[in-house]
C-alpha cells in the first residue's frame, strides 16, 4: 500500500513544488464568515481590530497554500500549527473581555502537554488520516493556547513572565528534540519532501529549528514585554 493510500489529510494531498493550492473547503468557508461576522458586530474598537486580524491569521493558516503546503512538509505544518498557538491565540486572547482569576499553572501545562502530545509521531499521523482527529488536533491547539494567553493576561507580572518562559523552553525542547533526532520520525511525510528539494530528515529538522528560533522567540519577547511594562513605571518614579 503506497503513502497515498494511507494518509488522506484534511488538506488535501501533498502538492507538488510550484502547485499553490487554496482550500476553498464550503464548510471551512462557512464558519469562518459567521465567525468573522460575529467578531465585527458584538466586538467594538480595539478587540474588533484584534479579533479580525486573529481571524486573518486563521485564514492564512487553513484556507492559503499554506494548508496544502502543509500535506507535504512538515516543517510547514509547523509553521502553521506556531501561526495557531503564538499569533492567532493571543489576538484572540485579546479580543475577550478581561477576566480576572487563576489557572495559569493548570493552563500552562496544558498547553505544554497538548502542544508534545500531537508531536507524537503515532498521533500526528492518525491526526492526518482522519479528517475529524485531524480538527480535534487543531481546535485543542488553538483552544489550549488562547486559554493560555487569557491566563497570562490576567496574571501578576512575575507569574507571566514565568509562565511564558515556561512554554518557551517547552516548545524550544521539543525543537531541540527534531532538530537533533537522529532519523525522520512523521511517516505521512516520508514520501512528500522530496518535490520540494528536502529530504524527509531535512524537513523534520527545519521544523525543529522553527520550534527552536522563531517560535520560541514570541514567547520571548512577549515576556520582555511584560518586563517592560512592569518596570516602566519604577523607572519614571526613580527619574
Amino acid at each position: 500500500m503506497n503513502a497515498g493510500q494511507i494518509w488522506t489529510p484534511y488538506c488535501g494531498p501533498a502538492p507538488e513544488a510550484g502547485d499553490w493550492r487554496w482550500n476553498l473547503d464550503p464548510i471551512l468557508l462557512g464558519v469562518m464568515l459567521i465567525a468573522a461576522f460575529l467578531v465585527a458586530t458584538r466586538l467594538e474598537g480595539r478587540r474588533r481590530v484584534l479579533g479580525l486580524m486573529g481571524m486573518g491569521v486563521l485564514a492564512i493558516s487553513f484556507v492559503s497554500p499554506l494548508c496544502a503546503l502543509s500535506s507535504a512538509l512538515f516543517s510547514a505544518r509547523t509553521v502553521h500549527h506556531v501561526l495557531l498557538v503564538g499569533v492567532a491565540a493571543p489576538l484572540l486572547a485579546w479580543a475577550t473581555p478581561r477576566r480576572d482569576g487563576g489557572g495559569l499553572i493548570l493552563a500552562t501545562a496544558v498547553q505544554a502537554v497538548v502542544l508534545w502530545a500531537w508531536h507524537a509521531p503515532g498521533l500526528y499521523g492518525a491526526a492526518l488520516s482522519n479528517d475529524a482527529l485531524y480538527w480535534v488536533m487543531q481546535s485543542s491547539l488553538l483552544a489550549s493556547a488562547v486559554w493560555f494567553w487569557t491566563r497570562v493576561r490576567a496574571a501578576s507580572a512575575p507569574a507571566a513572565v514565568v509562565a511564558l518562559l515556561a512554554v518557551m523552553l517547552t516548545m524550544g525542547l521539543l525543537g531541540a528534540v527534531l532538530t537533533f533526532a537522529g532519523q525522520a520520525v512523521y511517516a505521512p511525510h516520508f514520501y512528500t519532501t522530496l518535490a520540494w528539494g528536502m529530504t524527509p530528515l531535512e524537513d523534520q529538522q527545519a521544523a525543529g529549528l522553527i520550534m527552536w528560533a522563531p517560535a520560541s522567540a514570541l514567547y520571548l519577547f512577549a515576556a520582555l514585554a511584560v518586563l517592560g511594562r512592569m518596570l516602566g513605571p519604577t523607572r519614571e518614579v526613580a527619574a
